[in-house]
């Protein structure tokens, strides 16, 4: 049952889950490798620091899996990979997904796998790519058991801050995280919305799916710490942050500043004393 693999992401007393993406390199961007030039290096960094999970890709999940002893963070799979990040697009764009990718998840010990829903400005094209490849691996998550998280992620335009940054605006993102639930999605990865304030509409919006927030891009400590207790108080069931934990120049103690809120509903003072 999926809901095995889902126990080994979520914290039996919270009921909350705290995902390091550190699966940036599967997109041909340099400016997607600070930090993770080592790759190696990252996973160990950021395991020691206990989070739920560490989301990675295919080629690069052994890094984390190799790690000995039973206490590993879970591993979220990412199963899709895409040309649709940089400033200036090229002339063929496309979302695709990897062969087999439920037995590939498998076969590394995933908990669970990670496919994009993109929301482009004037590229329907690559939208459809993406709903192909989430009808396609639905029934196999259903088949094996694998949990299935559907990432909405409603894109500014690409010359204006390259395809990376967070379009939060709440009357895009409701329908994109509305169309992913209704694709199949047993876990929701969604932009945050520029009122955090009104977030909660998108947790309402899922119904019994759970939500978890991306980072979106880097940006600083208290805002990432009170932009992280604003969403855990709007009803998020988990964060997934990459480049504001990956690019820190402390990841274990963003970490475990993060999963102070995140589970111990830490005051912003507390989680910060952990970093410090």
């Amino acid at each position: 049952m999926k809901k095995y693999r889902l126990n080994r992401m979520f914290n039996k007393e919270s009921n909350r889950c705290l995902n390091v993406a550190i699966d940036h390199g599967f997109f041909n961007e340099i400016g997607f490798l600070k930090s993770i030039e080592n790759l190696q290096s990252a996973v160990e960094t950021v395991a020691v620091a206990g989070p739920d999970c560490i989301q990675l890709t295919a080629g690069q999940s052994h890094y984390l899996q190799s790690l000995p002893g039973k206490g590993k963070p879970s591993l979220v799979m990412r199963t899709d990979i895409a040309n649709v990040y940089g400033k200036e697009l090229p002339s063929h764009l496309f979302s695709r997904m990897i062969d087999d990718p439920i037995t590939q998840a498998i076969n590394q010990d995933a908990s669970c796998v990670v496919v994009n829903l993109f929301q482009i400005p004037g590229q329907p094209i690559v939208t459809d790519h993406c709903i192909q490849n989430i009808l396609k691996i639905k029934p196999l998550c259903d088949t094996y058991s694998m949990p299935l998280m559907i990432e909405p992620l409603v894109f500014q335009p690409n010359e204006k801050a390259g395809g990376y940054m967070v379009d939060g605006n709440l009357d895009k993102i409701l329908p994109l995280v509305r169309q992913a639930v209704e694709l199949g999605a047993d876990i929701i990865k969604a932009d945050p919305t520029d009122n955090v304030g009104e977030y909660n509409k998108v947790v309402e919006i899922a119904g019994k799916i759970p939500v978890m927030v991306r980072g979106g891009g880097k940006v600083s400590d208290l805002e990432i710490l009170n932009r992280t207790k604003a969403m855990i108080e709007q009803g998020v069931s988990g964060i997934v942050y990459g480049r504001n934990i990956i690019q820190h120049k402390n990841p274990a103690a963003i970490t475990k500043a993060l999963m102070g809120i995140v589970h111990y509903d830490f005051s912003i003072d507390q989680a910060l004393e952990l970093l410090n």
